[in-house]
């Protein structure tokens, strides 16, 4: 059952307005340095793995740049006309990365050659692990606070960057230490399909917030 809110004041929106800009430009800023060191490290170690995680920062700084840009505008009735196209780009995003994981995992269980220890690739991804989670809260919850289904979702894909940074340490880990080079990939292949469904849920507006008056994209989604 939906239950509709007049949701915050008008002060109260621009200052979340505000903070959801900090917060994803500061997530565009890590993911591009992120991008940068993992296929780098990627390339030195022929490790699929790391140059698949840079892939997802990339991925990831595009859906942070259509919440940038929905929220670049003044108008908070320009905001919301601009929810349902940056969700779209977020779950395109997604499903994006579920298709590169996967297929970049399949190819890690199947193909001959074997990545080399990489130090470098273990520090990115151990410092992705402590940064990330603290970025997707804030966002979350300042999403949900403000009624933005598109928000809520990029704070998602964040937080899956956080589960591929957990499974990416774990896989260097075990590859540096025991040889175990299939760990990574099998982990991955579950992570897809997470991607997916969070995906599917972007594309349709699900999975988002308390709803705001205004908000028609979160007004569609009961309240959790």
């Amino acid at each position: 059952m939906t239950t509709l809110s007049l949701g915050p004041s008008p002060a109260r929106r621009d200052a979340l307005t505000r903070r959801i800009r900090l917060l994803v430009a500061a997530t565009i800023a890590y993911n591009v340095i992120e991008a940068v060191v993992a296929l780098t490290a990627g390339t030195l170690a022929s490790s699929s793995a790391l140059i698949g995680f840079g892939l997802d920062s990339v991925i990831e700084v595009s859906s942070a740049a259509a919440v940038a840009w929905q929220f670049s505008a003044r108008e908070h009735t320009v905001r919301e006309a601009r929810e349902r196209t940056a969700l779209r780009i977020i779950a395109v995003s997604f499903l994006a990365l579920a298709a590169y994981v996967a297929v970049d995992a399949v190819r890690a269980l199947t193909g001959p050659g074997e990545a080399e220890p990489s130090p470098l690739g273990i520090v990115i991804a151990a410092l992705s692990l402590a940064i990330m989670p603290f970025l997707s809260a804030a966002q979350r919850r300042a999403g949900r606070e403000i009624g933005s289904a598109s928000a809520v979702a990029d704070s998602k894909q964040t937080l899956l960057c956080t589960y591929l940074s957990a499974v990416l340490l774990v896989g260097l880990i075990l590859n540096a230490a025991f040889d175990w080079s299939w760990a990574d990939p099998v982990a991955a292949l579950a992570i897809a399909g997470i991607a997916v469904r969070e995906g599917r849920q972007a594309w349709r507006g699900k999975g988002c917030c308390a709803p705001t008056a205004g908000s028609q994209a979160c007004a569609k989604s009961p309240v959790r």
